[in-house]
């Protein structure tokens, strides 16, 4: 009597292939969903950006797209904190335009009363832009940071050459997920006693500057001691030498003159 086995309907391989194209669209649904989380429109100091004070920021602007190049971008600066002091660093490649817009409440700064502050800063290729696969770092010195609040909060429109807009404009509210096209938000820190970063490093090049004379005075007094030494020594030297050859004329004289008494 022949026993027969019957085959599973599936086999290994096919078991194996089920398992990674699961795996594949996993892998493939967490990728997707995490993009939004890093690409996109960042703002950040370099170093601190201290309530008060001043401070450079880079808006780190990455490109999101395969088949476009962002070649515009908008910042909007939060009426609610006006800065007045807006500086662009230029950027290769890119055409910059800075907006004032009237206070409805002038400010006062330094002893002045300001009536206008930045409300915009807009950068605009004039070559290809970020190209896919790149991102672009805009800077800007920005003063003085309000003392009042823990953050600001721009609004960033990012324009591509296909004339797709993305608004990177919804704040990220506490407690919450991060949304789906954050504001690029800008954390203060505690205020210093230096605004400006300026005073501390005054006494520190005083400081250093008093030390630099120091070091100098002390190098010449070495200096001087050092020729007096020298000067004493080559004297010594001279007088010993004139010694000696007086010593050995006398000496030969002596000789001589024995010998002339001998003789006579």
């Amino acid at each position: 009597m022949t026993t027969q086995t019957q085959k599973s309907s599936t086999s290994p391989k096919s078991a194996l292939t089920r398992v990674s194209l699961v795996g594949g669209v996993a892998a493939s649904a967490v990728l997707l969903l995490s993009v939004p989380a890093f690409a996109h429109v960042s703002v950040s100091p370099e170093g601190e950006a201290a309530k008060g004070g001043y401070a450079t920021v880079n808006f780190k602007v990455p490109n999101e797209r395969d088949n476009a190049s962002t070649t515009k971008l908008e910042i909007t600066f939060p009426a609610d904190h006006p800065l007045v002091s807006v500086m662009p660093q230029p950027v290769p490649g890119w055409k910059v335009k800075v907006t004032k817009t009237k206070l409805d409440k002038p400010l006062e700064m330094h002893g002045k009363k300001i009536d206008e502050a930045v409300s915009k800063v807009t950068w605009t290729a004039d070559g290809k832009g970020v190209e896919p696969g790149y991102f672009q770092k805009f800077p800007l010195s920005l003063g003085q940071l309000p003392e009042d609040t823990d953050q600001l909060v721009f609004k960033a429109l990012q324009t591509y050459d296909n004339k797709e807009v993305v608004r990177w404009i919804e704040p990220q509210q506490k407690g919450a997920e991060e949304p789906e096209f954050p504001a690029p938000a800008l954390q203060l820190s505690a205020a210093s006693d230096d605004h400006h970063g300026g005073a501390a490093a005054g006494k520190d090049d005083t400081k250093s500057d008093d030390a630099k004379s120091d070091a100098a005075g002390s190098g010449d007094k070495k200096e001087s001691a050092s020729s007096d030494g020298d000067s004493s020594d080559t004297t010594a030297r001279t007088l010993g030498i004139v010694g000696i050859v007086v010593g050995a004329a006398g000496v030969a004289f002596g000789v001589l003159a024995q010998r002339r008494r001998a003789n006579g």
